[in-house]
């Protein structure tokens, strides 16, 4: 109230500079109670009109964050009161797992499934150099250099040189070179291999001269014909079948050196 006070007695000063020296020694009429509470109504009315127009000033922002305080604070009461519905947590752990997957692939890359591409030499094909894919292969024509195939390769034709791949059939092949399969090896009737040959399995119906070592089972067919010795966990011989080598279960589960190790020591 003191603000208002002494804004009052400032306009009032004002006022009586401004009226003439004869209009201000006239005498003003009294005025009853009634007519003096309305003037000082609205110039209190006028003050306020005029406060507002002026620069923001300190009563101003106190207004102005009694004013806004009670609305930041229905905001937030509001933003406590939202429900967490649970196709939100549903929404969260999908996110979770399509980071996992994102992670996993960048840090931890699958191996690209390759058996749909199947690449094929024909018979009227020679390749004078190595030949490499990362698909399968079935090779008719020529190859003089090495080969290497990540899936299955299918050999039909002539390769001179050195065959590795995932798993191996041959059926009527030349091969000179040795073969490696990380899987299971077929070597058909009519094939003709010189070089050792390596696999988790095989069966043979074919001719190899070179030692044979697999760490699984071995099958010789009645056609078969070995010239090299043999190594395996199992061996199975068909009636016909020509070894010219030792055959040695030397990844059998029983030793027979130490079998007769303990019968050696009793004596």
């Amino acid at each position: 109230m003191g603000f208002f006070q002494d804004l009052k007695s400032d306009l009032s000063t004002a006022v009586n500079d401004l009226i003439p020296e004869e209009e201000a020694t006239e005498k003003e009429p009294e005025k009853s109670a009634e007519e003096l509470e309305q003037e000082e109504e609205e110039l209190k009315a006028a003050l306020s009109a005029a406060i507002d127009k002026l620069p923001d000033s300190d009563e101003k922002e106190e207004k102005k964050s009694l004013e806004s305080g009670p609305q930041r604070q229905d905001k937030k009461e509001t933003k406590e009161k939202e429900v967490y519905k649970p196709e939100d947590a549903q929404e969260d752990e999908k996110e979770k797992e399509d980071k996992k997957e994102k992670y996993k692939r960048l840090n931890h890359p699958e191996k690209e499934d390759i058996s749909g591409n199947m690449n094929m030499l024909t018979e009227d094909v020679v390749i004078n150099g190595s030949f490499t894919t990362k698909g399968s292969a079935k090779i008719y024509g020529t190859i003089n250099g090495d080969v290497e195939v990540d899936g299955k390769l299918n050999a039909y034709g002539t390769i001179n040189g050195n065959s590795i791949a995932g798993d191996i059939y041959t059926d009527s092949a030349k091969i000179n070179g040795e073969v490696h399969s990380m899987g299971s090896v077929r070597i058909g009737k009519g094939t003709v291999i010189i070089g050792n040959v390596f696999a988790t399995s095989a069966v043979i119906s074919g001719a190899v001269k070179g030692d044979i070592d697999v760490n699984g089972e071995v099958v010789l067919e009645s056609s078969a014909i070995i010239m090299g010795d043999i190594k395996s966990k199992t061996v199975q011989i068909s009636n016909g079948a020509v070894i010219e080598g030792r055959c040695s279960q030397c990844y059998a589960e029983v030793s027979p050196t130490s079998f007769f190790d303990v019968f050696g020591d009793a004596e």
